[in-house]
């Protein structure tokens, strides 16, 4: 039996237009979009079938938008019997993971994002932080590079996400110090991204405070398969360490080259990336080259995946 691991995207993925053809095509799955609506006050249903792509990149609509869109394709999957080895979510995507995996409810899950995000966003002043992605594969090199510009201000690696692209996050000037530490020592592309908040760095403990007392009022069970998260890179299905996970993540570097790692060495030969996008398919080319990786980025592709 091949061995294979269903992916679920973060922020990053969504565009104006998502999740529209999944609702023609499988009538059920608005279920989702009716509860994610009347959920969090507002309808996130026409923000994600017409909404601005401005609009989308919100971080409190960004993230229930891409949880509404990934969980509607795994319910799909589900029903079809599609039962992977391992599930595994960048970032945000983690709850996408924990919803596919029963974790906990997909309610819960979409409140808790719409917070998240605002909570995210709200953790640092508007131009205070800033982020960049190192195009190398010297990870020794950036943390060490991180560590020394730490005098100007908090910076630190945010995403492990491919052995050529490791993000940086932190105080707008520390992450500049970094910056021109690594342009010193060879490193000939850096590129500063266009974000709303320097997430998954120290600067996020106060959301992550914030997050704590949300998980405390929320029905967790232990999942169904095994989860791997982005703080440890190893499987999970005890709902305390998967609760647990979910706080630490905010402030902590999304481990993503470890967590492909892990799934290749079990044995995990095929991946498959569920909508929005195809960002992950990417990386885990990258990761791991021999590796089949599949993106069900839209209906065609699914229903392609569930005919083979």
């Amino acid at each position: 039996m091949v061995k294979w691991a269903l992916l679920f995207p973060g922020q990053g993925s969504q565009f104006s237009g998502m999740g529209r053809d999944i609702v023609d095509a499988y009538p059920a799955v608005c279920e989702y979009f009716s509860q994610a609506d009347e959920h969090l006050g507002f309808s996130l249903s026409k923000l994600c079938f017409e909404g601005t792509e401005e609009e989308l990149k919100r971080t409190e609509i960004t993230q229930p938008a891409i949880l509404t869109v990934s969980s509607a394709y795994g319910r799909v999957l589900q029903e079809a019997g599609r039962r992977p080895h391992f599930v595994a979510g960048h970032s945000l995507g983690e709850y996408s993971a924990l919803v596919f995996a029963g974790a906990v409810s997909f309610k819960d899950a979409v409140r808790t994002v719409h917070l998240r995000g605002r909570y995210m966003q709200e953790a640092v002043p508007e131009g205070r932080g800033a982020m960049a992605a190192v195009i190398s594969d010297d990870a020794g090199l950036i943390e060490e590079a991180c560590r020394e510009a730490s005098g100007a201000g908090t910076v630190s690696v945010a995403n492990y996400n491919a052995p050529n692209q490791i993000v940086i996050s932190g105080d707008k000037a520390a992450v500049d110090r970094a910056v021109e530490t690594l342009k010193g020592r060879g490193i000939r592309k850096v590129i500063p991204l266009k974000v709303s908040a320097p997430f998954h760095c120290a600067l996020m403990e106060p959301a992550a405070l914030r997050l704590r007392a949300i998980l405390d009022h929320i029905t967790f069970l232990d999942a169904s398969l095994p989860v791997v998260t982005n703080v440890d890179a190893a499987p999970q299905t005890d709902w305390r360490v998967l609760r647990d996970s979910l706080e630490r993540q905010v402030p902590s570097p999304v481990r993503w080259i470890q967590t492909i790692e892990f799934m290749k060495a079990q044995g995990v030969v095929r991946f498959v990336e569920v909508a929005p996008g195809k960002v992950l398919s990417g990386l885990v080319a990258k990761i791991f080259p021999e590796a089949e990786v599949v993106s069900l980025s839209d209906v065609a592709a699914l229903q392609k995946f569930l005919e083979t």
